[in-house]
């Protein structure tokens, strides 16, 4: 079902490309992309920075479904997208109301990109629902510049529908911990691309990574290891950061901002005034109100707490350490 709802999406986006051409003049500028472990705080920093109106930030509604009807009037009140989304958000939390102690779900807030690349198909989101080993390990093998490229012209594609509807934005905000498994891609297909990367210990990650993942597998699948799911998942992203950690030797420091976790939790307006000097913008009044409106209406104690060990999914605190060893060494505080 999702694979046929995603060639619908693709051949509407034709459809509106071919009755639209000026989408694809559509200019994307020098995107932020927030990267990082999950559950590294990359969730909270894209919401509030997506919260400054001078930012364009894909919704959930938007990279689950990019594109809208064929008769779309360019209104919220006529966009059948929304109540789509709505309505499947619901499913999923009612199929599995643990997941909202996980992750902030909203269809209609700030969201991950990768749903974008899933329009492709190449994306790792296949993977996030069911253990599809054979299918795994093909994905990783092919070259993902297609996805990244198609990943660019939906971005167009929602910078045009966006204006349309009377939003004008300044640049993208984006954030998806997949771009860590192709990083050189990122820059490849957004040459001005600026990248901000979180950093926690992924002792600390891994666990609470591992609990989402499980809890779609829940949802999806008729089994759900959560063994496997820690084994697959705590692999491919300690290849992912080994792969992001050789593209930052290779094209140098300056093109990314680190940010520590504890920092943003604990100092989050203080850590974002980074960002905004990072990019050379202002961080201006209007925009720390709009930020700091945001976190009140979102704080982490309105969810319920999410409880996790590492011998749930297979880990040993030695273990996580060793297969994330270098990173630790250049990142982790001690």
């Amino acid at each position: 079902g999702r694979i046929r709802n995603i060639l619908v999406c693709r051949l509407r986006a034709e459809d509106w490309f071919r009755r639209h051409p000026e989408i694809l003049e559509e200019e994307i500028r020098a995107p932020l992309a927030i990267v990082g472990l999950p559950r590294t705080g990359t969730t909270m920093m894209h919401r509030t920075i997506g919260a400054d109106h001078r930012m364009y930030a894909p919704l959930w509604y938007e990279v689950r479904y990019p594109s809208p009807a064929i008769d779309w009037d360019f209104t919220a009140a006529g966009d059948v997208r929304i109540a789509a989304a709505k309505a499947e958000m619901a499913a999923i939390l009612a199929a599995n109301p643990d997941l909202l102690a996980i992750h902030p779900m909203d269809a209609m807030g700030p969201d991950e990109d990768i749903m974008l690349l899933e329009q492709s198909f190449y994306s790792f989101n296949t993977q996030a629902y069911a253990n599809l080993p054979s299918f795994d390990a093909w994905i990783e093998s092919q070259d993902h510049t297609p996805g990244y490229e198609y990943f660019r012209l939906l971005l167009q594609f929602l910078q045009w529908q966006k204006k349309r509807s009377g939003q004008q934005g300044e640049r993208w905000t984006l954030k998806a911990p997949h771009h860590l498994h192709y990083m050189d891609l990122v820059f490849k297909v957004f040459p001005d691309a600026k990248v901000v990367q979180s950093h926690r210990d992924p002792v600390e990650t891994l666990p609470s990574l591992t609990s989402l993942i499980a809890g779609m597998w829940v949802i999806y699948s008729d089994v759900a290891d959560p063994v496997e799911v820690g084994r697959q998942w705590s692999r491919k992203f300690a290849r992912g950061m080994q792969h992001t950690m050789a593209v930052r030797e290779q094209l140098g420091e300056g093109r990314f901002l680190d940010l520590w976790f504890e920092d943003t939790v604990s100092q989050p307006l203080a850590e974002i005034q980074k960002v905004y000097d990072f990019l050379g913008m202002d961080l201006t009044a209007e925009a720390r109100g709009e930020m700091a409106r945001w976190q009140e209406f979102n704080r982490r104690e309105l969810r319920p707490a999410h409880d996790y060990t590492l011998e749930q999914y297979g880990f040993t605190e030695a273990g996580l350490k060793q297969q994330f060893r270098a990173y630790r060494e250049r990142f982790v505080r001690r």
